[in-house]
């Protein structure tokens, strides 16, 4: 009877060791780890249930620049991972409203919730990557003098059958 369930794991992590290069980003040059009373300023979540899996990774930063300064510096490196999207307020900004892999600025993707904003205020976003895997650059509340901006990782369980069971 045991043996139908012996190829189940069940693993939970949590740290806050979150760098940008954890994200497979770099570091923003001159920004600062960002840390308000409400919430921390990196996370590390995830769990996997035997081949469903689902991570969180958050970063949060200050920087003295304007907001057009960190959109532009993490274009580039979120090129490696699609088609770089840019949302405001969920909507597509500019011509591509959808990447070849499938990513929107919706709230919903396949179905499942993809608008994650770490607990900031973001309301403008740079997205790349899968519906199932993707990073988010994310623009917070402004500020008159600096820019506070958090960087994400996103793994959603993969949809199932999506892969195509016939051959």
């Amino acid at each position: 009877m045991g043996a139908q369930h012996s190829n189940i794991s069940v693993e939970l992590h949590a740290n806050k060791n979150v760098t940008a290069a954890s994200l497979g980003l770099p570091d923003f040059p001159m920004a600062r780890a960002y840390t308000d009373s409400a919430n921390e300023s990196r996370v590390d979540l995830g769990f996997t249930f035997g081949d469903v899996h689902f991570r969180v990774l958050v970063s949060k930063y200050l920087t003295a620049a304007s907001p057009r300064q960190v959109f532009d510096f993490y274009r580039k490196p979120l090129a490696r991972y699609g088609d770089v999207l840019e949302c405001d307020h969920g909507e597509p900004v500019g011509r591509l409203k959808i990447t070849r892999t499938g990513l929107t600025c919706s709230d919903s993707v396949g179905g499942k919730h993809s608008h994650f904003t770490g607990g900031s205020d973001a309301s403008h976003e740079l997205r790349s990557g899968s519906p199932d895997l993707f990073r988010i650059v994310a623009l917070d509340t402004p500020h008159a003098d600096s820019t506070q901006f958090t960087l994400l990782l996103i793994e959603l369980p993969k949809s199932s059958g999506s892969d195509g069971t016939s051959k």
